[in-house]
């Protein structure tokens, strides 16, 4: 029988705090009552944010916190071969095109066509889809603006990656989502519009680096934030896309500030380090998170 594996992924680009705690103890306790692995991964594709002293305060918190993981530790920019590898894949496949547009001008489109009494679709973050007019750009049109050097983003054509699914589209959930959704929950991936998959810079972004990820790792169960719930409807589009097996999900209750909000790294809301120099142990700070 194959052990269940868990993983905690991490991005170093702040301190962890209390929701950070919250979700690598409910990993660790998870992997231990079912005989089950656990690894750690560090997901730095965001190089200009990431750091290697926000990467070792990661260890540092984790070990303070009696938490052990699998060696090595995977690091997502030592692997931007496997995420390009993938991204090819589908832009060979007719699901993928370079979006020139900048956010500038999406908003400024946006705006345009509020104006005129059009009503813009949203995300389930209620932020506006990005407007889908380059879609029809012709390849000489692309080639050339890439031949210029134009800054772009490769966004996943949401219809042509719906026709070419299997639908419908489920995954298994074993937490809940924000309106209560548990079992087999149907993915709304539409609800996305053409989210970016890579950069001109970067081949990769956080849906397909996960993705890729956790079927290259073999982990069987991703165990995360409520935030992300509807989040997984894209990332189980491009496991279908891609053919990668899909984890079951569990996604947990999130810890909140005194003011009501989710943790913020940018806040440095309760972060492990300021709560150690403090004299908090880490039973202290397992209590605190409800473990």
């Amino acid at each position: 029988m194959t052990r269940p594996v868990f993983r905690f992924a991490p991005s170093p680009n702040g301190e962890l705090h209390l929701g950070h705690a919250y979700s690598a103890l409910l990993n660790a306790r998870l992997a231990r009552e079912t005989g089950g692995r656990l690894l750690l991964r560090i997901e730095d594709i965001d190089i200009g944010r990431c750091t290697p002293e926000f990467e070792e305060a990661i260890y540092r918190d984790l070990a303070w916190l009696g938490i052990e993981w699998e060696e090595p530790v995977r690091r997502q920019s030592e692997h931007f071969a496997d995420y390009a590898e993938a991204l090819h894949r589908l832009i060979d496949a007719g699901l993928a095109y370079p979006s020139f547009m900048s956010r500038g001008e999406a908003r400024a489109m946006i705006v345009e066509a509020e104006a005129n009494g059009r009503e813009w679709p949203r995300d389930p973050d209620g932020a506006p889809l990005f407007p889908t007019a380059e879609r029809g750009l012709s390849s000489r049109e692309r080639r050339t603006q890439i031949d210029e050097g134009e800054p772009f983003a490769w966004r996943l054509d949401i219809d042509a990656a719906l026709a070419h699914a299997s639908t419908p589209i489920l995954w298994d959930e074993q937490g809940s989502g924000p309106t209560g959704e548990s079992g087999r929950v149907t993915a709304d991936p539409a609800a996305w519009g053409d989210v970016v998959i890579a950069r001109k810079e970067v081949p990769t972004s956080y849906h397909l680096a996960v993705v890729v990820d956790d079927a290259l790792q073999g982990v069987t169960h991703v165990v995360r934030g409520r935030d992300l719930f509807h989040a997984t409807a894209v990332q189980r589009l491009l496991q279908e896309l891609l053919g990668l097996s899909a984890p079951v999900y569990l996604h947990h209750d999130l810890v909140l500030g005194d003011d009501g909000r989710k943790l913020s790294k940018s806040r440095k809301d309760t972060g492990l380090a300021a709560l150690r120099t403090a004299g908090l142990t880490p039973t202290d700070v397992t209590r605190m998170v409800g473990l």
